[in-house]
């Protein structure tokens, strides 16, 4: 009998390492079907999903109470399965270099609890050639076994798009591999229990690597033409939204927009890649330069909201900004990787008083890893300039009325609109300084 059907007879359980904003739902889903092991280091964050609480807000608290996920931060427990998704981050350095400190730690864990038949799968993005080359390794020291004969291992890479009720793990093609074909099927099989969109079958671990590390590349430079794109528009006095909304009208053109890049896929993936690339002796030019563009995004919005400040005659160091929204993207309460700190950082560096506030954030994560306290969105007044920098929906419902109370009314309003969710008109008409990316 193969491990699929003791798997589906519930004769053997399917285990998740790491459970954040990719982990929790794969766990979930796969708990409508078969027995799940759920285990994360954070005890902190295991009570929480035994509270029936989900921090991520990616399923809902409702969903989580009624879940059938055995949660646990034992390690220990992982001995229980025999299929073992991997589902922990792969950030970069200070220095753009990859850090495989969680895959490789989570590696080591999993080969002390490794036992003898098991496959192991993991979903993290990395260069090609990590799992193969650096955690097969790992699994093997810490394990006493031996791949390819007491266990397997498989790679599909996680396209869970967090804040997203649409493109979910049971709506996107999932791609699957494996180091042979029994492997393979095995793999292909258990996913197509829970991914109805259906599996795609990678020819190889290195491909399906390959294949996740280029799609976030890809996405990354797109958006870094639309942003050279909206540098050059602002120097030449055009709005870069209504360009892109006529240029639209063609059916081939991409429908990419400005923005900044942040989280722990478009914005750091492309750096697994050229540091793979380099090491190989190949210098990247057209992805780097992309990265180079994005990552000054923060500076420059920044520099264009001092510029507004002075056209108004607002004195720069005196002036009270505040931020409205902090996490890396609209409707979701992470703010790893948040693009926004730079803006908040540059900012300061022109000796402004900076304020945010987020109630979709997660504040004492904001506070842990920036230092920031978010101001309650009641207690926003006497402000000189307003940045709206995250689409959260609450934000798009923000009537005129509502944006003038957070300002001091001395001088002309200054208004960042990033992502250009407000009518440019409407502000304009009102005497309001807008600009917007």
């Amino acid at each position: 009998m193969s491990l699929y059907e003791d798997i589906v007879n519930k004769k053997e359980k399917l285990s998740l390492v790491g459970l954040g904003y990719v982990g929790m739902p794969i766990a979930v889903a796969f708990a409508r079907k078969i027995d799940v092991v759920g285990f994360d280091l954070n005890e902190a964050k295991i009570n929480l999903y035994k509270s029936g609480v989900d921090p991520t807000n990616e399923v809902g608290d409702e969903v989580i109470k009624n879940t059938t996920v055995d949660f646990t931060s034992d390690p220990s427990r992982l001995r229980e399965a025999k299929f073992h998704i991997v589902a922990v981050p792969t950030p970069v350095n200070d220095d753009h270099t990859p850090d495989l400190t969680p895959v490789e730690g989570a590696s080591r864990i999993l080969g002390q609890n490794l036992t003898k038949g098991s496959i192991v799968v993991f979903e993290s993005t990395v260069y090609p050639g990590v799992t193969e080359d650096i955690c097969v390794p790992i699994l093997e020291k810490e394990s006493g076994l031996k791949c390819g004969i007491d266990f397997k291992i498989g790679y599909s890479p996680e396209r869970i798009n967090p804040g997203d009720k649409v493109h979910r793990l049971e709506t996107i093609t999932k791609i699957v591999s494996g180091m042979d074909d029994e492997t393979l099927d095995e793999v292909a099989k258990i996913y197509e229990l829970v991914v109805e969109a259906g599996v795609y079958r990678a020819e190889s671990i290195k491909v399906a690597e390959a294949a996740k590390v280029i799609e976030n590349s890809q996405r990354d430079i797109n958006i870094a033409f639309m942003n050279e794109l909206s540098i050059i528009f602002n120097k030449m006095g055009i709005d870069t939204k209504s360009v892109l909304a006529a240029a639209g009208t063609k059916w081939n053109f991409l429908n990419f927009q400005p923005g900044l890049v942040g989280g722990h896929c478009i914005g750091v993936d492309p750096y697994y890649l050229t540091y793979k690339a380099e090491e190989l002796g190949y210098h990247s030019q057209i992805i780097l330069s992309g990265r180079r563009i994005n990552d000054d995004m923060g500076k420059y919005v920044a520099e264009n909201l001092v510029k507004n400040l002075i056209k108004a005659d607002i004195p720069v160091k005196s002036a009270k900004v505040v931020i409205l929204g902090f996490t890396f993207k609209e409707n979701c309460p992470d703010t790893r990787n948040t693009k926004i700190i730079d803006i908040y950082n540059e900012l300061r560096e022109y000796g402004i008083t900076a304020l945010v506030t987020d109630d979709n954030a997660d504040a004492d994560e904001a506070k842990r890893l920036y230092g920031i306290e978010f101001t309650p969105f009641k207690d926003i007044r006497d402000c000189d300039a307003v940045v709206l920098a995250v689409a959260h929906e609450g934000y798009k419902a923000l009537k005129m009325s509502d944006i003038d109370a957070f300002y001091s009314n001395k001088h002309k309003k200054v208004l960042t609109d990033l992502k250009g969710i407000l009518d440019k008109k409407e502000y304009i008409n009102a005497g309001y300084i807008y600009w917007r990316l």
